[in-house]
């Protein structure tokens, strides 16, 4: 039996708000979760005036609707995210929800409530618009029912992956969000280890996913195949590189995101979409059968809507051996923040962070971060780009020199810098990356460090190119860190501003991946 629903405060209110009005919403949405028929009745208004459309059509009187919801088993599970209510008189009132199913996407509901000659407040006229179920070129490049079927039963019997377009499965080609790429790719002879983990443990393919061009963004703007919806933030960007994985995954169409996280591809599209998203320790899951950015910094890793479906993921994947647990720890966990991460944000998610934390200190489900310095974050982000920036070049380089204006324009400009490396300057990085990679370990000294998983929430998708590189710079800053410390890094969807999704990111030691969703599992368990 589901528990009662709570109400949220509703996001805007126009007029003085009537007595009652939200304590009929919340019972028609109990009515709704428990598919109570005859209490259902009872909220709509009687008569043939009443009014229920949906995408399959209109139905018209209180019986005709009442006879639709006898035919169907009832509705899916979901919570109310927003709600927004524009009071008409003192006797009607519109009321629009925005509802998240517990499978994923979105909803929305506007309903015009009216007061009985009775006193009670009764629907008269909704409009159901259910989560879009289309298949999108933007999301998916190829799709199936499923691509490839589960090679054994598991812990993920039942879930449905989105492969990001870099993994090489059996039969199929690698895209790398470029067309010019897939016209000349050959089918792989061998599916990737990773893949391969998923559907040992009861996973099946649902398709592959779209990816920024060679994983070389953050933002989710593909420029070929276009840019994938953002299901939390309308017009906003969904986030990248990892963009088609978490838009399928928010949108409820595959249980599993797997992805790729070299700068912060899992956990920006998270962040921006309110997703779970893993970058796994660098090394802890085997990369074959992946196409390469950077290596020195590529890691694999997993997007969901829940914690528990990361979990089993990250089991499937991971060496267990290689895990440290909590119990194996020889001390209470400790965290770390540092004030100059929180400051490279904007003013938003300063703010939301700061609360945030506060919020879960205070109810107990936190000690209080010791404050670290974490050193110069533009020498570390210096050191960071240099090597990438390298590494792309000499893995995709000769094919970008092949190809001439195959590129989008802001990756074509990247890999154009990354042409000009010195290869005396990659040296001198590589030798303070040393440095910077110990320094992180001795001020960490094993401490989870808290950070926000971006710098901003998604911006708009119509945002210039500066403002998008500005802000793609500023979350680079936070993201970096965990490349250069080899970290397993954890976006959880525990905030919000104005709205939009905020990802809190815990940066563990390494090979404590398990350990660090158990951790995020309990920080939202608690909430």
């Amino acid at each position: 039996m589901p528990e009662p629903l709570v109400v949220p405060t509703p996001t805007s209110v126009t007029g003085e708000l009537p007595d009652g009005l939200l304590t009929a919403f919340a019972g028609y949405e109990d009515a709704l979760a428990t598919n109570d028929l005859a209490a259902l009745d009872a909220w709509f208004a009687p008569g043939e005036n009443t009014l229920r459309g949906d995408a399959a059509g209109l139905l018209v009187g209180h019986d005709a609707i009442s006879g639709f919801r006898g035919a169907r088993s009832g509705t899916v599970a979901r919570a109310i995210r927003s709600l927004h209510v524009r009071v008409i008189d003192p006797r009607h009132a519109v009321i629009v929800s925005v509802n998240a199913p517990d499978a994923g996407g979105a909803g929305l509901v506007t309903q015009l409530w009216s007061l009985s000659a009775a006193g009670d407040w009764q629907v008269e006229v909704a409009q159901v618009a259910a989560p879009p179920a289309a298949i999108t070129p933007t999301v998916w490049r190829l799709v199936g029912n499923p691509l490839v079927a589960a090679a054994a039963s598991g812990a993920l019997d039942g879930e449905t992956i989105a492969v990001k377009d870099l993994y090489d499965i059996i039969g199929f080609t690698v895209g790398a969000g470029n067309p010019a790429y897939l016209s000349e790719a050959t089918p792989a002879t061998e599916t990737a280890a990773a893949v391969a983990a998923l559907l040992g443990a009861g996973a099946s393919v649902r398709g592959i996913a779209q990816t920024d061009e060679f994983a070389y963004s953050i933002a989710g703007d593909n420029e070929h195949y276009g840019t994938s919806p953002n299901v939390r933030v309308p017009g906003g960007l969904p986030g990248g590189s990892s963009s088609g994985p978490a838009a399928a995954v928010a949108l409820g169409q595959a249980g599993v995101g797997l992805a790729t996280d070299t700068a912060g591809s899992i956990r920006v599209p998270a962040s921006y979409q309110g997703l779970w998203g893993l970058r796994s320790t660098h090394g802890a899951v085997d990369r074959a059968g992946l196409l390469p950015l950077a290596p020195s910094f590529d890691t694999v890793g997993w997007l969901t809507r829940t914690p528990g479906v990361l979990r089993a993921a990250a089991a499937a994947s991971l060496d267990p051996a290689q895990q440290t647990s909590a119990a194996q720890a020889d001390a209470p966990t400790r965290f770390a923040v540092s004030s100059a991460l929180v400051f490279a944000c904007d003013d938003d998610v300063q703010d939301v962070f700061v609360a945030g934390l506060d919020g879960l200190t205070r109810a107990g489900l936190l000690p209080a971060p010791d404050l670290v310095d974490v050193g110069d974050l533009a020498e570390a982000l210096r050191i960071f780009r240099a090597i990438q920036m390298a590494e792309a070049w000499k893995s995709n380089g000769d094919w970008v020199t092949a190809h001439p204006g195959a590129l989008g324009t802001a990756v074509a400009s990247r890999f154009e810098s990354a042409s000009r490396t010195d290869p005396a300057a990659e040296a001198e990085a590589r030798i303070a990356l040393a440095a910077a990679r110990d320094r992180l370990d001795s001020v960490l000294d094993g401490r989870i460090l808290l950070l926000p998983s971006a710098s901003s929430t998604a911006p708009s998708r119509h945002a210039n190119p500066a403002a998008i590189e500005a802000t793609r710079t500023a979350t680079l800053t936070l993201t970096s860190l965990a490349g250069i410390g080899g970290y397993p890094a954890l976006s959880v969807p525990l905030f919000e501003s104005r709205g939009k999704p905020v990802g809190l990111c815990l940066v563990g030691p390494r090979h404590t991946d398990l350990a660090l969703i158990d951790v995020g599992a309990k920080l939202a368990a608690g909430r």
